[in-house]
């Protein structure tokens, strides 16, 4: 039986400082109208893009009792949403929630957090990569940038792959057993936006490309595309309102004067979330 209400177990890092992760889908999916319920899989002092000499308290060893817990008590969720994993056991604890704790109909959402710019994060080694490799069968979707595609299809980093040689990418991830496969990060034309496929068919959304990286993007886009999803938006709608949503919290960062370290300014312009959101349960209920 669904939840009356939404509900996403988030099984990602908490970063105290800077705009990603738990602190990123917590209040992107609650505006929607889910419950998150977070599992953390690290705790962090700060994000490890922009900072050196974070302090990273792994929390592996306290996810089987967190799940157990949750399967004593019969808890079943919406959607299992994972991301930053601290090491290769987590990512069979993510397994674990997937098998045991998701609802019937309930979706699988994997942020393959790996590395960016053609680099692996500091705390990635290449046997985190060979095992997301596995995770990402267990998933219905799956956001990597285009770092992550690389990596897990096992090609050489290529920071601007033609429109072709992304969709090939995507086949190859689909081939894992995803439902829905989106790539973030393609550039096109001075654009800058995510290509998804999803049975055999491709969906594109690129909006104006600005002059600013900031930490945080990948966490926002893939919780603004299962809010989507779960608040009935199928996926190449929910993938335009992902896209769209998280050009204008760059857009509105671009402004800022903390744009570099601090992550992502996303808390502006959650009215516009929800207002694309709105105009798409409209269309249904009119249509």
């Amino acid at each position: 039986m669904r939840n009356p209400v939404p509900r996403v177990a988030a099984i990602h890092d908490m970063s105290g400082f800077g705009r990603t992760s738990l602190t990123v889908a917590i209040p992107i999916l609650s505006c929607m109208g889910i419950q998150v319920c977070p599992i953390p899989t690290a705790v962090l002092s700060t994000h490890t893009v922009e900072f050196t000499d974070y302090t990273l308290c792994d929390l592996t060893g306290e996810l089987g009792g967190i799940l157990a817990h949750w399967e004593r008590l019969g808890l079943h969720f919406d959607g299992v949403y994972s991301g930053f994993m601290a090491s290769p056991e987590q990512m069979d604890s993510v397994a674990r929630c997937i098998r045991t704790c998701l609802a019937p109909g309930g979706l699988a959402v994997v942020d393959p957090v790996l590395g960016d710019n053609g680099v692996l994060d500091p705390t990635m080694t290449p046997e985190m990569v060979e095992k997301m490799r596995w995770l990402i069968s267990c998933a219905d979707i799956i956001t990597p940038n285009i770092t992550e595609a690389c990596l897990l299809t096992g090609r050489s980093f290529n920071p601007c792959p033609t429109l072709h040689e992304t969709k090939e990418m995507l086949r190859e991830l689909c081939g894992f057993g995803v439902r829905f496969a989106v790539i973030t990060g393609f550039s096109e034309k001075g654009q800058l936006g995510a290509v998804g496929c999803f049975d055999g068919a491709f969906t594109e959304c690129l909006t104006p490309k600005k002059d600013v990286a900031c930490s945080g993007t990948g966490d926002v886009f893939a919780s603004a595309l299962l809010g989507a999803v779960l608040r009935g938006a199928d996926y190449p709608q929910a993938l335009e309102i992902a896209t769209k949503f998280t050009y204008a919290a760059v857009e509105y960062t671009a402004a800022a004067s903390d744009r570099r370290f601090y992550g992502i300014h996303f808390q502006p312009v959650l009215g516009e979330y929800i207002r694309m959101l709105e105009r798409v349960e409209k269309g249904r209920s009119d249509g």
